[in-house]
Protein backbone atom coordinates (compact mmCIF):
# COMPACT_ATOMS: atom_id res chain seq x y z
CA UNK A 1 0.00 0.00 0.00
CA UNK A 2 1.73 3.32 -0.98
CA UNK A 3 0.74 6.48 -0.90
CA UNK A 4 0.45 8.93 -4.16
CA UNK A 5 -1.64 10.82 -6.21
CA UNK A 6 -4.54 9.64 -9.28
CA UNK A 7 -5.67 11.18 -12.07
CA UNK A 8 -9.22 10.24 -13.76
CA UNK A 9 -9.31 11.01 -17.82
CA UNK A 10 -12.27 11.16 -19.83
CA UNK A 11 -12.50 10.10 -23.44
CA UNK A 12 -10.91 13.34 -24.99
CA UNK A 13 -7.56 12.87 -22.75
CA UNK A 14 -8.28 15.85 -20.35
CA UNK A 15 -7.90 15.22 -16.48
CA UNK A 16 -11.20 15.52 -14.83
CA UNK A 17 -10.30 14.76 -11.66
CA UNK A 18 -7.42 14.44 -9.22
CA UNK A 19 -7.30 13.20 -5.71
CA UNK A 20 -4.76 12.09 -3.03
CA UNK A 21 -4.69 8.91 -1.19
CA UNK A 22 -2.44 7.51 1.30
CA UNK A 23 -2.96 3.68 -0.41
CA UNK A 24 -3.64 4.11 -3.90
CA UNK A 25 -5.21 0.95 -4.44
CA UNK A 26 -7.54 1.15 -1.81
CA UNK A 27 -8.67 4.69 -2.54
CA UNK A 28 -9.57 4.16 -6.34
CA UNK A 29 -11.11 1.16 -6.34
CA UNK A 30 -13.50 2.33 -4.10
CA UNK A 31 -15.31 4.76 -6.58
CA UNK A 32 -16.22 1.77 -8.52
CA UNK A 33 -17.04 -0.27 -5.80
CA UNK A 34 -19.99 1.35 -3.92
CA UNK A 35 -21.51 3.26 -6.79
CA UNK A 36 -25.17 2.74 -5.15
CA UNK A 37 -23.78 5.12 -2.33
CA UNK A 38 -22.01 7.57 -4.47
CA UNK A 39 -23.24 10.79 -4.92
CA UNK A 40 -24.98 12.17 -8.20
CA UNK A 41 -21.69 14.00 -8.67
CA UNK A 42 -19.73 10.74 -7.99
CA UNK A 43 -21.74 8.76 -10.54
CA UNK A 44 -21.55 11.51 -13.21
CA UNK A 45 -17.62 11.76 -12.90
CA UNK A 46 -17.27 7.58 -12.93
CA UNK A 47 -19.55 6.96 -15.89
CA UNK A 48 -17.01 9.67 -17.95
CA UNK A 49 -13.64 7.76 -17.19
CA UNK A 50 -11.83 6.31 -19.94
CA UNK A 51 -7.66 5.91 -18.23
CA UNK A 52 -6.33 6.19 -15.01
CA UNK A 53 -3.13 7.62 -14.16
CA UNK A 54 -1.55 7.11 -10.73
CA UNK A 55 1.81 9.25 -9.34
CA UNK A 56 3.20 6.93 -6.54
CA UNK A 57 4.67 9.30 -3.81
CA UNK A 58 7.33 9.14 -0.89
CA UNK A 59 5.07 10.56 2.09
CA UNK A 60 2.10 11.16 2.51
CA UNK A 61 2.68 14.90 2.81
CA UNK A 62 4.46 14.74 -0.86
CA UNK A 63 0.89 13.15 -2.07
CA UNK A 64 -1.16 16.02 -0.40
CA UNK A 65 1.38 18.81 -2.34
CA UNK A 66 1.16 17.53 -5.56
CA UNK A 67 -2.44 17.05 -5.56
CA UNK A 68 -2.65 20.74 -4.52
CA UNK A 69 -0.42 21.99 -7.13
CA UNK A 70 -1.86 19.59 -10.00
CA UNK A 71 -5.68 20.96 -8.93
CA UNK A 72 -4.14 24.49 -9.45
CA UNK A 73 -2.69 23.63 -12.55
CA UNK A 74 -5.10 21.65 -14.26
CA UNK A 75 -8.66 22.98 -12.70
CA UNK A 76 -10.15 19.41 -13.56
CA UNK A 77 -13.66 19.95 -14.06
CA UNK A 78 -14.91 17.64 -11.03
CA UNK A 79 -12.42 18.75 -8.41
CA UNK A 80 -13.10 22.28 -6.35
CA UNK A 81 -10.87 24.62 -7.55
CA UNK A 82 -9.65 28.11 -5.63
CA UNK A 83 -9.12 30.72 -8.38
CA UNK A 84 -6.61 33.17 -6.85
CA UNK A 85 -3.23 33.67 -8.07
CA UNK A 86 -1.86 36.06 -6.30
CA UNK A 87 0.86 36.56 -3.78
CA UNK A 88 -0.78 38.41 -0.77
CA UNK A 89 0.73 42.38 0.00
CA UNK A 90 2.90 42.86 2.50
CA UNK A 91 4.85 46.13 4.71
CA UNK A 92 8.89 45.60 4.30
CA UNK A 93 10.99 47.37 6.66
CA UNK A 94 14.91 46.95 4.64
CA UNK A 95 16.84 46.90 8.57
CA UNK A 96 20.22 46.64 6.68
CA UNK A 97 19.65 50.48 5.40
CA UNK A 98 21.50 53.61 7.74
CA UNK A 99 17.39 55.29 6.68
CA UNK A 100 15.35 52.40 6.23
CA UNK A 101 11.85 52.83 4.29
CA UNK A 102 8.75 51.46 4.70
CA UNK A 103 7.37 49.79 1.55
CA UNK A 104 4.95 47.75 -0.01
CA UNK A 105 5.76 44.42 -0.79
CA UNK A 106 4.28 41.53 -2.70
CA UNK A 107 5.95 38.15 -4.22
CA UNK A 108 8.67 36.22 -2.05
CA UNK A 109 10.18 37.01 1.24
CA UNK A 110 13.83 36.51 0.70
CA UNK A 111 15.43 39.94 2.04
CA UNK A 112 17.32 40.78 4.83
CA UNK A 113 14.61 43.09 6.46
CA UNK A 114 10.83 42.40 8.42
CA UNK A 115 7.98 41.38 6.98
CA UNK A 116 4.59 42.51 7.92
CA UNK A 117 1.48 41.04 6.94
CA UNK A 118 -0.09 39.25 5.20
CA UNK A 119 -2.79 42.22 4.31
CA UNK A 120 -5.99 41.20 2.29
CA UNK A 121 -5.37 43.69 -0.51
CA UNK A 122 -2.83 45.93 -1.18
CA UNK A 123 -5.69 49.23 -0.31
CA UNK A 124 -5.22 47.91 3.18
CA UNK A 125 -1.36 48.28 2.70
CA UNK A 126 -1.18 51.75 1.61
CA UNK A 127 -4.24 52.93 4.03
CA UNK A 128 -1.42 51.41 6.57
CA UNK A 129 1.28 53.28 4.98
CA UNK A 130 -0.32 56.55 5.65
CA UNK A 131 -1.00 56.20 8.90
CA UNK A 132 2.61 54.89 9.64
CA UNK A 133 3.94 58.01 7.88
CA UNK A 134 1.55 60.33 10.02
CA UNK A 135 2.34 58.47 13.07
CA UNK A 136 6.08 58.38 12.79
CA UNK A 137 7.43 60.49 9.75
CA UNK A 138 9.60 58.00 7.69
CA UNK A 139 10.70 58.27 4.52
CA UNK A 140 8.65 55.96 1.86
CA UNK A 141 10.87 56.95 -1.35
CA UNK A 142 12.53 54.88 -3.66
CA UNK A 143 16.19 54.63 -2.61
CA UNK A 144 17.40 56.43 -6.35
CA UNK A 145 15.21 59.51 -5.12
CA UNK A 146 16.13 58.95 -1.41
CA UNK A 147 20.02 59.50 -1.79
CA UNK A 148 20.20 62.35 -4.93
CA UNK A 149 18.18 64.84 -2.73
CA UNK A 150 19.85 68.52 -2.15
CA UNK A 151 16.68 69.98 -0.34
CA UNK A 152 13.31 68.51 1.45
CA UNK A 153 10.65 67.21 -0.56
CA UNK A 154 7.11 67.84 -0.38
CA UNK A 155 6.39 65.00 2.09
CA UNK A 156 9.15 66.98 5.02
CA UNK A 157 7.07 70.04 4.11
CA UNK A 158 3.54 68.49 4.89
CA UNK A 159 4.59 66.61 8.41
CA UNK A 160 4.64 63.14 7.06
CA UNK A 161 8.39 62.64 6.88
CA UNK A 162 11.92 63.85 8.56
CA UNK A 163 14.06 64.63 5.81
CA UNK A 164 16.78 62.24 6.50
CA UNK A 165 18.13 62.46 2.71
CA UNK A 166 19.66 66.43 4.12
CA UNK A 167 20.54 65.68 7.38
CA UNK A 168 17.04 67.05 9.43
CA UNK A 169 17.67 64.04 12.06
CA UNK A 170 20.78 61.93 12.30
CA UNK A 171 20.72 58.48 12.12
CA UNK A 172 19.95 56.95 15.91
CA UNK A 173 16.76 59.23 16.41
CA UNK A 174 15.34 58.15 13.07
CA UNK A 175 16.26 54.42 14.23
CA UNK A 176 14.12 54.94 17.25
CA UNK A 177 11.67 55.89 15.23
CA UNK A 178 11.50 52.68 13.35
CA UNK A 179 11.72 50.60 16.19
CA UNK A 180 8.59 52.37 16.93
CA UNK A 181 7.18 51.55 14.19
CA UNK A 182 7.99 47.85 14.44
CA UNK A 183 6.78 47.73 17.24
CA UNK A 184 3.37 49.35 16.37
CA UNK A 185 3.27 46.73 13.64
CA UNK A 186 4.02 44.18 16.31
CA UNK A 187 0.60 45.13 17.89
CA UNK A 188 2.87 46.41 21.30
CA UNK A 189 1.31 50.17 20.97
CA UNK A 190 1.36 50.70 24.76
CA UNK A 191 5.09 49.82 24.54
CA UNK A 192 5.54 52.92 22.03
CA UNK A 193 3.54 55.10 24.09
CA UNK A 194 5.66 54.47 26.81
CA UNK A 195 8.46 54.78 25.07
CA UNK A 196 7.47 58.08 23.28
CA UNK A 197 6.02 59.62 27.11
CA UNK A 198 9.67 58.58 28.88
CA UNK A 199 11.41 60.68 25.61
CA UNK A 200 9.19 63.58 25.82
CA UNK A 201 9.89 63.74 29.75
CA UNK A 202 13.27 63.86 28.65
CA UNK A 203 12.98 66.38 25.94
CA UNK A 204 11.22 68.67 27.90
CA UNK A 205 13.39 68.55 30.76
CA UNK A 206 16.35 69.40 28.20
CA UNK A 207 14.37 72.26 27.19
CA UNK A 208 14.16 70.67 24.14
CA UNK A 209 10.40 71.58 23.44
CA UNK A 210 10.00 71.17 19.71
CA UNK A 211 10.93 67.61 19.92
CA UNK A 212 8.83 67.34 23.19
CA UNK A 213 5.95 68.59 21.33
CA UNK A 214 6.29 66.59 18.79
CA UNK A 215 6.29 63.42 20.72
CA UNK A 216 3.40 64.57 22.31
CA UNK A 217 1.92 65.00 19.32
CA UNK A 218 2.63 61.10 18.13
CA UNK A 219 1.09 60.20 21.82
CA UNK A 220 -2.22 61.73 21.41
CA UNK A 221 -2.22 60.22 17.64
CA UNK A 222 -1.55 56.73 18.69
CA UNK A 223 -3.93 56.75 21.51
CA UNK A 224 -6.65 58.52 19.06
CA UNK A 225 -5.86 55.15 16.96
CA UNK A 226 -5.77 52.80 19.68
CA UNK A 227 -10.02 53.43 20.11
CA UNK A 228 -10.63 54.43 16.60
CA UNK A 229 -8.60 53.14 13.78
CA UNK A 230 -8.34 48.82 14.54
CA UNK A 231 -10.38 46.23 15.44
CA UNK A 232 -8.25 44.36 17.89
CA UNK A 233 -8.94 40.57 18.83
CA UNK A 234 -6.45 40.71 21.72
CA UNK A 235 -3.11 38.80 20.74
CA UNK A 236 -2.27 36.15 18.54
CA UNK A 237 -1.64 35.33 14.79
CA UNK A 238 -4.31 33.61 12.98
CA UNK A 239 -6.59 33.07 10.11
CA UNK A 240 -10.20 32.61 10.35
CA UNK A 241 -11.87 30.81 6.98
CA UNK A 242 -15.37 29.75 6.78
CA UNK A 243 -17.34 28.48 4.28
CA UNK A 244 -21.38 29.35 3.62
CA UNK A 245 -23.45 27.13 1.02
CA UNK A 246 -26.72 28.08 -0.86
CA UNK A 247 -27.94 26.35 -3.85
CA UNK A 248 -25.02 25.53 -5.79
CA UNK A 249 -22.77 28.32 -4.76
CA UNK A 250 -20.05 28.13 -2.65
CA UNK A 251 -18.61 31.29 -0.39
CA UNK A 252 -15.15 31.13 1.62
CA UNK A 253 -14.54 33.90 4.02
CA UNK A 254 -10.71 34.79 5.37
CA UNK A 255 -9.92 36.88 7.91
CA UNK A 256 -6.14 37.61 8.51
CA UNK A 257 -5.48 38.51 12.14
CA UNK A 258 -1.67 39.43 12.93
CA UNK A 259 -0.09 40.08 16.04
CA UNK A 260 -3.62 40.74 17.88
CA UNK A 261 -4.79 42.61 14.94
CA UNK A 262 -7.32 42.45 12.14
CA UNK A 263 -5.74 42.80 8.77
CA UNK A 264 -8.64 42.69 6.76
CA UNK A 265 -10.45 39.90 5.10
CA UNK A 266 -10.85 38.19 1.30
CA UNK A 267 -13.91 36.83 -0.23
CA UNK A 268 -13.72 33.71 -2.48
CA UNK A 269 -15.87 31.68 -4.76
CA UNK A 270 -14.51 28.22 -5.93
CA UNK A 271 -15.31 26.97 -8.71
CA UNK A 272 -16.86 23.35 -9.30
CA UNK A 273 -18.84 23.54 -5.90
CA UNK A 274 -22.12 21.58 -7.61
CA UNK A 275 -23.33 19.28 -5.17
CA UNK A 276 -20.74 20.17 -2.95
CA UNK A 277 -20.95 20.62 0.97
CA UNK A 278 -19.42 23.52 3.49
CA UNK A 279 -16.99 20.73 4.70
CA UNK A 280 -16.20 19.42 1.33
CA UNK A 281 -15.40 23.34 -0.05
CA UNK A 282 -13.21 23.84 2.95
CA UNK A 283 -11.34 20.28 2.62
CA UNK A 284 -10.46 21.27 -0.96
CA UNK A 285 -9.99 25.04 -0.35
CA UNK A 286 -7.23 24.77 2.11
CA UNK A 287 -4.62 22.52 0.64
CA UNK A 288 -5.12 24.98 -2.87
CA UNK A 289 -5.14 28.25 -0.55
CA UNK A 290 -1.77 27.59 1.83
CA UNK A 291 0.07 24.99 -0.56
CA UNK A 292 -0.33 25.54 -4.20
CA UNK A 293 1.50 27.37 -5.96
CA UNK A 294 2.85 29.76 -3.83
CA UNK A 295 5.03 28.98 -1.61
CA UNK A 296 5.43 32.46 -0.23
CA UNK A 297 2.42 32.16 0.92
CA UNK A 298 2.32 33.01 5.17
CA UNK A 299 0.94 30.08 6.87
CA UNK A 300 -0.17 30.82 10.51
CA UNK A 301 0.83 29.15 13.86
CA UNK A 302 -3.09 28.35 13.94
CA UNK A 303 -5.62 28.24 11.65
CA UNK A 304 -9.42 28.23 12.66
CA UNK A 305 -12.45 27.02 10.51
CA UNK A 306 -16.14 26.87 10.44
CA UNK A 307 -16.36 23.34 10.81
CA UNK A 308 -14.72 19.92 10.98
CA UNK A 309 -13.20 18.84 7.80
CA UNK A 310 -12.04 15.37 6.15
CA UNK A 311 -8.20 14.71 6.62
CA UNK A 312 -7.52 17.23 9.03
CA UNK A 313 -5.10 15.72 11.08
CA UNK A 314 -3.21 15.32 7.19
CA UNK A 315 -3.97 18.46 6.24
CA UNK A 316 -2.12 19.73 9.69
CA UNK A 317 0.57 17.71 9.51
CA UNK A 318 1.42 18.91 5.94
CA UNK A 319 0.95 22.12 6.87
CA UNK A 320 3.61 22.39 9.77
CA UNK A 321 6.37 20.73 7.95
CA UNK A 322 5.59 23.49 5.26
CA UNK A 323 5.61 25.90 7.84
CA UNK A 324 8.56 24.76 9.52
CA UNK A 325 6.88 24.79 12.54
CA UNK A 326 3.67 23.34 14.37
CA UNK A 327 0.25 24.41 13.08
CA UNK A 328 -3.04 23.80 14.75
CA UNK A 329 -6.20 23.57 12.92
CA UNK A 330 -9.27 23.63 14.95
CA UNK A 331 -13.19 24.03 14.25
CA UNK A 332 -14.35 24.83 17.97
CA UNK A 333 -12.97 27.76 19.52
CA UNK A 334 -14.48 29.91 22.57
CA UNK A 335 -14.63 33.73 23.92
CA UNK A 336 -13.09 36.39 21.60
CA UNK A 337 -12.01 33.96 18.33
CA UNK A 338 -15.67 32.55 18.57
CA UNK A 339 -16.73 36.17 18.10
CA UNK A 340 -14.68 36.56 15.18
CA UNK A 341 -16.20 33.25 13.91
CA UNK A 342 -19.77 34.14 13.82
CA UNK A 343 -18.33 37.97 12.50
CA UNK A 344 -16.92 36.01 9.35
CA UNK A 345 -20.25 34.10 8.65
CA UNK A 346 -21.59 36.73 8.94
CA UNK A 347 -19.76 38.64 6.07
CA UNK A 348 -19.72 34.78 4.07
CA UNK A 349 -23.72 34.98 4.44
CA UNK A 350 -23.83 38.95 2.66
CA UNK A 351 -21.19 37.90 -0.05
CA UNK A 352 -23.20 35.22 -0.72
CA UNK A 353 -26.99 36.60 -1.16
CA UNK A 354 -24.74 39.59 -3.01
CA UNK A 355 -23.34 36.71 -5.80
CA UNK A 356 -26.22 34.92 -6.20
CA UNK A 357 -28.08 37.94 -7.00
CA UNK A 358 -25.35 39.06 -8.97
CA UNK A 359 -25.25 35.99 -10.94
CA UNK A 360 -28.92 35.77 -11.56
CA UNK A 361 -28.91 39.34 -12.87
CA UNK A 362 -25.50 38.25 -15.19
CA UNK A 363 -27.40 35.10 -16.57
CA UNK A 364 -30.66 37.31 -17.35
CA UNK A 365 -28.71 39.68 -19.10
CA UNK A 366 -26.79 36.51 -21.53
CA UNK A 367 -30.35 35.44 -21.85
CA UNK A 368 -31.74 38.87 -23.14
CA UNK A 369 -28.57 39.02 -25.44
CA UNK A 370 -29.22 35.76 -26.38
CA UNK A 371 -33.00 36.66 -27.45
CA UNK A 372 -31.72 39.97 -29.27
CA UNK A 373 -28.86 38.03 -31.24
CA UNK A 374 -31.27 35.21 -32.57
CA UNK A 375 -28.77 32.80 -31.08
CA UNK A 376 -29.17 29.33 -30.75
CA UNK A 377 -27.50 28.64 -27.49
CA UNK A 378 -26.71 31.13 -24.77
CA UNK A 379 -23.08 32.69 -25.15
CA UNK A 380 -21.16 31.19 -22.19
CA UNK A 381 -17.95 33.27 -23.34
CA UNK A 382 -17.93 36.86 -25.15
CA UNK A 383 -14.93 38.91 -25.38
CA UNK A 384 -14.40 42.15 -26.33
CA UNK A 385 -11.80 44.52 -28.29
CA UNK A 386 -10.83 48.08 -27.65
CA UNK A 387 -7.99 50.18 -29.05
CA UNK A 388 -6.72 53.28 -27.55
CA UNK A 389 -4.21 55.86 -28.28
CA UNK A 390 -2.64 59.24 -27.89
CA UNK A 391 -2.83 60.90 -31.48
CA UNK A 392 -1.11 57.35 -32.62
CA UNK A 393 1.16 57.43 -29.77
CA UNK A 394 1.91 53.99 -27.87
CA UNK A 395 -1.24 52.37 -29.70
CA UNK A 396 -2.76 49.36 -27.26
CA UNK A 397 -5.33 46.86 -28.40
CA UNK A 398 -7.48 45.49 -25.27
CA UNK A 399 -9.34 42.02 -24.94
CA UNK A 400 -11.41 40.78 -22.02
CA UNK A 401 -13.48 38.10 -21.11
CA UNK A 402 -16.84 37.36 -19.80
CA UNK A 403 -18.96 34.65 -19.18
CA UNK A 404 -21.76 33.70 -16.98
CA UNK A 405 -19.79 35.08 -13.98
CA UNK A 406 -18.80 37.60 -15.22
CA UNK A 407 -15.46 39.30 -16.31
CA UNK A 408 -12.66 36.52 -16.24
CA UNK A 409 -9.62 38.96 -15.72
CA UNK A 410 -7.33 35.59 -16.11
CA UNK A 411 -8.10 35.64 -19.67
CA UNK A 412 -7.67 39.36 -20.29
CA UNK A 413 -4.83 40.23 -22.88
CA UNK A 414 -3.47 43.16 -24.05
CA UNK A 415 -1.61 44.34 -27.69
CA UNK A 416 1.19 46.24 -27.87
CA UNK A 417 0.40 47.50 -31.79
CA UNK A 418 3.41 47.69 -33.77
CA UNK A 419 4.28 48.21 -37.33
CA UNK A 420 0.58 49.86 -38.71
CA UNK A 421 -0.19 53.56 -39.44
CA UNK A 422 -0.21 55.95 -36.63
CA UNK A 423 -3.73 56.71 -35.87
CA UNK A 424 -5.03 53.73 -38.02
CA UNK A 425 -7.27 52.00 -35.98
CA UNK A 426 -8.62 49.68 -38.43
CA UNK A 427 -5.22 48.14 -38.86
CA UNK A 428 -4.76 48.46 -35.00
CA UNK A 429 -7.39 46.35 -34.83
CA UNK A 430 -7.55 43.64 -37.57
CA UNK A 431 -3.22 42.91 -35.99
CA UNK A 432 -4.88 42.48 -32.19
CA UNK A 433 -7.67 39.82 -33.90
CA UNK A 434 -4.34 37.90 -35.66
CA UNK A 435 -2.67 38.12 -33.01
CA UNK A 436 -5.21 36.63 -30.38
CA UNK A 437 -6.80 33.89 -32.82
CA UNK A 438 -3.88 32.96 -34.44
CA UNK A 439 -2.51 31.87 -31.61
CA UNK A 440 -5.81 30.34 -30.02
CA UNK A 441 -5.73 27.94 -32.88
CA UNK A 442 -2.20 27.10 -33.02
CA UNK A 443 -3.02 26.22 -29.56
CA UNK A 444 -6.44 24.98 -29.25
CA UNK A 445 -7.53 27.44 -26.87
CA UNK A 446 -11.08 28.50 -26.06
CA UNK A 447 -12.77 30.43 -28.75
CA UNK A 448 -15.65 32.80 -28.31
CA UNK A 449 -19.20 32.39 -28.82
CA UNK A 450 -19.75 35.93 -28.90
CA UNK A 451 -16.99 38.92 -30.59
CA UNK A 452 -17.20 41.95 -29.39
CA UNK A 453 -15.48 45.26 -31.35
CA UNK A 454 -16.06 48.06 -29.66
CA UNK A 455 -16.27 50.39 -33.05
CA UNK A 456 -18.11 51.45 -36.31
CA UNK A 457 -18.34 49.49 -39.81
CA UNK A 458 -14.72 50.13 -40.62
CA UNK A 459 -13.87 47.75 -37.45
CA UNK A 460 -16.25 45.31 -38.09
CA UNK A 461 -15.10 44.69 -41.71
CA UNK A 462 -11.55 44.13 -40.44
CA UNK A 463 -12.86 41.93 -37.44
CA UNK A 464 -15.04 39.82 -40.10
CA UNK A 465 -12.08 39.82 -42.51
CA UNK A 466 -9.44 38.57 -40.22
CA UNK A 467 -11.44 35.26 -38.96
CA UNK A 468 -12.83 34.45 -42.26
CA UNK A 469 -9.09 34.02 -42.84
CA UNK A 470 -8.67 31.79 -39.57
CA UNK A 471 -12.18 29.69 -40.90
CA UNK A 472 -13.46 30.98 -37.87
CA UNK A 473 -16.83 32.75 -39.62
CA UNK A 474 -18.75 30.94 -37.28
CA UNK A 475 -18.24 32.88 -34.26
CA UNK A 476 -21.15 36.08 -34.18
CA UNK A 477 -19.38 39.12 -34.46
CA UNK A 478 -20.84 42.42 -33.15
CA UNK A 479 -19.98 46.18 -33.58
CA UNK A 480 -20.62 48.74 -30.49
CA UNK A 481 -20.93 52.28 -32.26
CA UNK A 482 -21.09 54.94 -30.27
CA UNK A 483 -24.12 57.56 -31.08
CA UNK A 484 -23.78 61.24 -31.91
CA UNK A 485 -23.55 62.84 -29.08
CA UNK A 486 -21.27 59.80 -27.50
CA UNK A 487 -23.70 58.96 -24.30
CA UNK A 488 -24.20 56.03 -22.68
CA UNK A 489 -27.49 54.19 -24.02
CA UNK A 490 -27.44 55.81 -27.82
CA UNK A 491 -25.39 52.71 -28.85
CA UNK A 492 -26.06 51.74 -32.26
CA UNK A 493 -25.20 47.45 -32.10
CA UNK A 494 -23.60 46.47 -35.91
CA UNK A 495 -25.05 42.66 -36.26
CA UNK A 496 -25.32 40.37 -38.88
CA UNK A 497 -21.32 41.34 -39.45
CA UNK A 498 -22.17 44.76 -39.35
CA UNK A 499 -24.62 44.90 -42.31
CA UNK A 500 -27.41 45.63 -40.28
CA UNK A 501 -28.43 48.21 -37.72
CA UNK A 502 -30.01 47.93 -34.53
CA UNK A 503 -30.79 49.77 -31.28
CA UNK A 504 -32.07 48.32 -28.00
CA UNK A 505 -34.04 50.50 -25.08
CA UNK A 506 -31.95 51.89 -22.37
CA UNK A 507 -33.05 49.53 -19.64
CA UNK A 508 -32.66 46.59 -22.03
CA UNK A 509 -30.37 43.91 -20.13
CA UNK A 510 -28.88 43.26 -23.49
CA UNK A 511 -27.48 46.73 -23.98
CA UNK A 512 -26.51 46.89 -20.12
CA UNK A 513 -25.03 43.61 -20.57
CA UNK A 514 -23.00 45.19 -23.58
CA UNK A 515 -22.19 48.25 -22.07
CA UNK A 516 -20.97 46.80 -18.95
CA UNK A 517 -18.43 44.39 -21.17
CA UNK A 518 -17.90 47.22 -23.31
CA UNK A 519 -16.63 49.92 -20.92
CA UNK A 520 -14.65 46.86 -19.23
CA UNK A 521 -12.67 46.78 -22.81
CA UNK A 522 -11.72 50.39 -22.84
CA UNK A 523 -10.83 50.50 -19.10
CA UNK A 524 -8.22 47.51 -19.94
CA UNK A 525 -7.26 49.44 -23.02
CA UNK A 526 -6.59 52.92 -22.01
CA UNK A 527 -4.90 52.05 -18.81
CA UNK A 528 -2.35 49.59 -20.52
CA UNK A 529 -2.02 52.19 -22.93
CA UNK A 530 -0.86 55.01 -20.46
CA UNK A 531 1.60 52.72 -19.10
CA UNK A 532 2.89 52.37 -22.52
CA UNK A 533 2.79 56.04 -23.44
CA UNK A 534 4.47 56.82 -19.79
CA UNK A 535 7.23 54.08 -20.82
CA UNK A 536 7.94 55.83 -24.13
CA UNK A 537 8.57 59.35 -22.76
CA UNK A 538 10.55 58.41 -19.77
CA UNK A 539 12.72 56.43 -22.04
CA UNK A 540 16.33 58.17 -23.36
CA UNK A 541 17.38 58.98 -26.43
CA UNK A 542 20.25 56.87 -25.93
CA UNK A 543 18.71 53.84 -25.36
CA UNK A 544 18.06 53.12 -29.29
CA UNK A 545 21.58 53.28 -29.66
CA UNK A 546 23.35 50.03 -29.96
CA UNK A 547 26.52 49.80 -27.65
CA UNK A 548 25.31 52.13 -24.91
CA UNK A 549 24.06 49.74 -21.93
CA UNK A 550 22.27 51.21 -19.10
CA UNK A 551 25.68 51.67 -17.29
CA UNK A 552 27.40 53.71 -20.46
CA UNK A 553 24.28 56.00 -20.26
CA UNK A 554 24.64 56.66 -16.89
CA UNK A 555 28.23 58.03 -17.28
CA UNK A 556 26.89 60.10 -19.92
CA UNK A 557 24.60 61.44 -18.36
CA UNK A 558 26.89 62.08 -14.78
CA UNK A 559 29.23 63.43 -17.15
CA UNK A 560 27.42 65.72 -19.22
CA UNK A 561 25.27 66.94 -15.80
CA UNK A 562 21.69 65.48 -18.43
CA UNK A 563 20.99 64.79 -21.87
CA UNK A 564 20.93 68.48 -22.94
CA UNK A 565 24.69 67.94 -22.34
CA UNK A 566 24.93 65.07 -24.04
CA UNK A 567 23.21 66.25 -27.38
CA UNK A 568 25.37 69.51 -27.26
CA UNK A 569 28.89 67.54 -26.82
CA UNK A 570 31.11 66.81 -30.03
CA UNK A 571 32.80 63.37 -30.82
CA UNK A 572 35.86 64.46 -28.81
CA UNK A 573 33.91 65.28 -25.79
CA UNK A 574 32.37 62.35 -26.09
CA UNK A 575 35.53 60.20 -26.48
CA UNK A 576 36.36 61.70 -22.80
CA UNK A 577 33.93 59.50 -20.96
CA UNK A 578 35.42 56.71 -19.90
CA UNK A 579 34.39 53.86 -21.69
CA UNK A 580 33.44 55.71 -24.54
CA UNK A 581 35.73 55.04 -27.89
CA UNK A 582 36.04 57.04 -30.88
CA UNK A 583 33.70 54.84 -33.13
CA UNK A 584 31.34 54.72 -30.26
CA UNK A 585 31.34 58.50 -29.45
CA UNK A 586 31.07 59.31 -33.53
CA UNK A 587 27.87 57.07 -33.64
CA UNK A 588 26.55 58.08 -30.34
CA UNK A 589 26.98 61.74 -32.31
CA UNK A 590 25.67 60.69 -36.08
CA UNK A 591 22.83 59.23 -34.46
CA UNK A 592 21.99 62.58 -32.18
CA UNK A 593 21.99 65.10 -35.11
CA UNK A 594 20.52 62.56 -37.37
CA UNK A 595 17.32 63.02 -35.07
CA UNK A 596 17.41 67.19 -35.42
Amino acid sequence: MKPGIYRFSDASGDVIYVGKAKHLKKRVSSYFNRQANATPKVRSMVSGIQSIAVTVTRTENEAFLLESNLIKDLRPRYNIVLRDDKSYPYIYVDGAEKFPRLSFHRGARNGRGRYFGPFANAGAVRTTLNLLQKLFMLRQCEDSYFRNRSRPCLQHQIKRCTAPCVGFIDADEYHDDVQRAILFLDGRSEEVIGSLATQMDAAAANLEFERAARLRDQIQKLQGLQSEQYVASGNGEFDIIVCRVRGNVGCVQVFFVRNGRHLGNKVFFPAHTHGSTSADILGAFLPQFYLAGNTDRDIPPDIIVSEEIDDAEWLRDTLSDSRGAAVRLRHEVRGERAKWVEMAKTNADIALEQRIASNTDQVRRMVALRDFLDLEEMPQRIECFDVSHTSGEATVASCVVFDEDGARKSDYRRFNIRDVVAGDDYAAMEQALERRYTRIKRDDGHLPDLLLIDGGKGQVARAVLVMQNLQLGDVPIVGVAKGTTRKAGLETLLVHDGNEERTLPKDSGALLLIQQIRDEAHRFAITAHRQARTKNRSRSPLDAIAGVGAKRRQQLIRHFGGWQGVSAAGVDDLCRVRGISRTLAQKIYDEINSER
